[in-house]
């Protein structure tokens, strides 16, 4: 009987007309992704909104000597962004890999694999512990040296090494805590997790930055003591979880993984790179932005149109998040069709978002963050132009999203891996180059073409992501 709706909601979905596209929406409540992700939603929301706090504070920043450095910070959190995806890239990858291996073994009963896989991941959380405090090391001893503006330079130097720092000291100890609750079905958990973080972030920025005046450090180091809280509450669930778990007594299956830390790369690494190559592309971008005129007020304007972007696509990284563990569940059923319907329905359903909610949001308070956020008439001009373009870029981000989660899912990693270097290295980078080179040829501001040239890049690479999966999977 499911599989009579789900052909008779894909023929909706294909007919193309308003009509069946808003019937399909009114039938995505079966789906079942949407219970899945929704908890994941309002979690990833909050977590995003961190960066928002620390964006909204640093625009109040001032300096005795240079005045106010509101755009000056803006840019440094935004030249972060990069390596701080880079970091989450790790973060999520190696959940996702760990959060997959759980669930096995819980769901066999292999009380002892779970224990093994808890102590393999504990092993891999030192190694990224370890990459993170380089990466801290090495932005201390040559942020002076790339070439920024000298208050940039200042700004990202404190607020890139504490954030690093704080990734290795408190963000990777949450992967475990995560990935068992998420194992156990839990996602609320993770929802209040993210909660307990976001609170606790906005009362010890407002604390840190007007009571105790220790400016862009105070803001970074409000974020890492706010994700502590997070750790600390997803770890009580965790412990809850485990305790029940060890009394079950269904839990006692004998079975051991040969190799526990590989079993956990095999899925955690093809993750992790398709969204480190994410974070090469804002790199990419930084860059590209760095040695053009008005570097200071486009590296800001182009901060607060990829924060707003990040944050407003979060509902669809979420849906990614759960669509994963579903397509491998449906898999598992050899329930094919459903797999195409809950894809086609998550692309549907971002359509839908993208044109009733994020067009909106941003058509009525697009101009008011950017005139809000900025200090000078450059940067402002630059950002709301920049803001036109995020509804865009969320609907056009989608589908990737949504078609990688499926085939990981599927564990099938190599076109999602393979899809992501296209996109990087022969869409995105090269179109942004050749926007930043060519502006006035077609009669574009610099910060207007490196727009159009990402946008076109994240076009293509999703659409040709989506014609691929479409008959590998949808058409099945």
């Amino acid at each position: 009987m499911h599989d009579i709706k789900i052909q008779k909601i894909i023929g909706i979905a294909r007919s193309g007309n308003m009509f069946g596209y808003f019937n399909l929406a009114l039938h995505l409540k079966k789906s079942l992704l949407l219970p899945l992700a929704l908890p994941l939603v309002i979690s990833f929301w909050l977590r995003s909104a961190f960066a928002w706090v620390d964006t909204i504070f640093a625009s109040f920043l001032h300096d005795e000597t240079y005045g106010a450095i509101g755009d000056a910070s803006i840019a440094a959190i935004g030249l972060t962004l990069p390596l701080d995806f880079l970091l989450t890239a790790l973060w999520v990858g190696t959940s996702n890999g760990v959060t997959a291996r759980l669930a096995a073994a819980i769901g066999a009963g292999r009380g002892e694999e779970v224990e093994q896989i808890k102590k393999a991941t504990v092993k891999i959380i030192f190694g990224l512990a370890a990459f993170a405090l380089v990466i801290a090391w090495f932005i201390w001893s040559f942020a002076d040296r790339i070439g920024l503006d000298s208050v940039v330079a200042g700004q990202f130097k404190i607020y890139a090494t504490v954030m690093m720092l704080g990734s290795a000291l408190t963000s990777f100890w949450s992967i475990l805590p995560d990935s068992i609750v998420k194992a156990h079905y839990d996602t609320r958990s993770t929802m209040w997790a993210g909660l307990c973080s976001s609170v606790t972030n906005l009362v010890l920025n407002a604390f840190f930055l007007f009571v105790l005046e220790w400016g862009i450090f105070g803001i970074a180091f409000s974020t890492v003591l706010g994700r502590i809280a997070g750790l600390l509450y997803a770890s009580s669930r965790a412990r809850r979880h485990e305790n029940k778990r060890r009394q079950d007594i269904k839990q006692n299956t004998p079975g051991l993984s040969s190799s526990p830390v590989r079993s956990i790369l095999l899925i955690a690494i093809p993750s992790s790179v398709t969204f480190v190559l994410m974070g090469v592309e804002s790199l990419a971008v930084n860059g590209i932005l760095k040695n053009t005129s008005e570097a200071v007020s486009n590296l800001a304007a182009w901060s607060l149109f990829d924060r707003t972007t990040r944050f407003l696509i979060m509902p669809i990284i979420a849906a990614g998040v759960a669509l994963l563990p579903l397509v491998a569940r449906l898999q598992g059923e050899k329930r094919f069709k459903a797999i195409g319907f809950e894809l086609l329905s998550g692309v549907r359903l971002s359509a839908l978002y993208a044109t009733l909610i994020v067009f909106p949001l941003v058509l009525f308070f697009g101009d008011l963050i950017a005139i809000t956020l900025t200090d000078a008439s450059t940067t402002q001009q630059a950002a709301i132009q920049l803001m036109h373009f995020v509804p865009i870029a969320v609907f056009v981000i989608a589908p990737f999203i949504l078609t990688r989660a499926t085939f990981d899912g599927l564990q099938r990693p190599r076109p999602g891996l393979a899809a992501a270097f296209l996109r990087t290295f022969l869409f995105v980078i090269p179109f942004v180059w050749y926007g930043s080179k060519y502006a006035s040829y077609f009669g574009m501001t610099q910060i207007e073409a490196i727009a159009f040239g990402y946008l076109l890049g994240l076009s293509l690479g999703s659409l040709a992501f989506w014609l691929f999966a479409r008959r590998k999977v949808i058409l099945q």
